[in-house]
């Protein structure tokens, strides 16, 4: 075997004829069974491709590896799309962001603390036995 290519969770690792090319603790966490490698060529030789899906997709890396130089991710330009382009787990997470972000701003409860509220309902009416009238619950 020429290439040896090791995803971790946080951790990568790329060897090229027992060469170490790429070795380090990963910014963030990723999917390791998403993630995926393959060989290109280009005008100058071939290259080697990875594809490392995040596990928080909506975070932006200041670096790869740890340890690199790092970008100023406040000046990155988020390139203007249409959500319908979106993978749909990604276009369900942008609209519930979307949707808390809208409640949140009116003075409402965010869908998680709605989902908080309604299981505490239920928790409530299951448990007539319970006095709840001193309770203070804080979402």
């Amino acid at each position: 075997k020429q290439i040896a290519i090791v995803f971790e969770t946080q951790n990568i690792l790329v060897k090229l004829k027992g060469e170490t090319y790429l070795q380090g603790r990963l910014h963030d966490k990723i999917d390791c069974d998403g993630a995926t490698w393959t060989i290109e060529s280009v005008k100058d030789g071939k290259v080697i491709s990875m594809y490392l899906p995040k596990i928080n997709r909506l975070s932006w890396w200041k670096c790869v590896v740890e340890g690199d130089p790092e970008i100023d991710t406040k000046k990155v330009v988020a390139e203007n799309g249409n959500i319908n382009d979106l993978d749909p787990e990604t276009r369900a997470t942008v609209e519930k962001m979307m949707f808390d972000q809208r409640r949140k701003k009116a003075g409402l409860p965010t869908s998680d603390e709605m989902q908080k509220q309604d299981a505490l309902k239920k928790f409530m009416a299951a448990h007539p036995e319970l006095d709840f009238s001193q309770a203070k619950v804080d979402f």
